[in-house]
């Protein structure tokens, strides 16, 4: 729990998109973890294995809410980091982006959050697995219980639909 609790909660709160269900899903998958625990088998990788019952649990709790799409708040608020205590001059030194820059990649992450949001579930969870969670692409095929070539080319998929809607909202910003 220590080791995973933190990037599985994540995960599930990326995939869902409702801390109330990530949190469900969450202890749901931990006390399965507790139920299966015996039919893990020694040698194989734990954090696979764990986003599998992480990703069967978020499953289950959108089909028991009967929902296959949740809103993200518009209340939401986002952790801001705390500054050490810095002068003048440090800010001056230092590289830190200017206000502009701040809110342009600010927004960048947000249409980027909202582009992945809107893609299908199956592309969606490969894009969260993969790019969010850092897992390798074989741990992908085992967690969703689908070929390795079938990750590939959902990964593909994803990444091709983001540079379109990319495109598309670059053309829509320009005219």
């Amino acid at each position: 729990m220590r080791r995973y609790g933190k990037p599985i909660y994540n995960y599930l709160l990326r995939f869902l998109r409702n801390p109330v269900l990530a949190e469900e899903a969450f202890q749901r998958t931990f006390l399965r973890l507790c139920e299966k625990a015996n039919l893990y088998v020694d040698g194989r990788p734990v954090r696979p294995w764990l986003y599998s019952i992480a990703t069967h649990q978020a499953i289950d709790v959108l089909r028991r809410e009967d929902k296959h799409r949740t809103v993200i708040s518009l209340n939401e608020t986002q952790a801001a980091e705390a500054m050490d205590s810095v002068t003048l001059t440090d800010l001056l030194q230092a590289n830190t982006p200017s206000p502009l820059e701040q809110l342009e990649e600010q927004e960048r992450r947000e249409w980027a959050r909202r582009a992945v949001d809107d893609l299908p579930d199956h592309l969606r969870v490969v894009v969260l697995l993969i790019y969010y969670q850092g897992l390798m692409y074989r741990e992908v095929a085992e967690i969703l219980d689908v070929p390795l070539g079938t990750v590939k080319s959902r990964a593909h998929k994803a990444v091709v639909e983001l540079n379109l809607a990319w495109r598309r909202y670059h053309a829509d910003s320009e005219g």
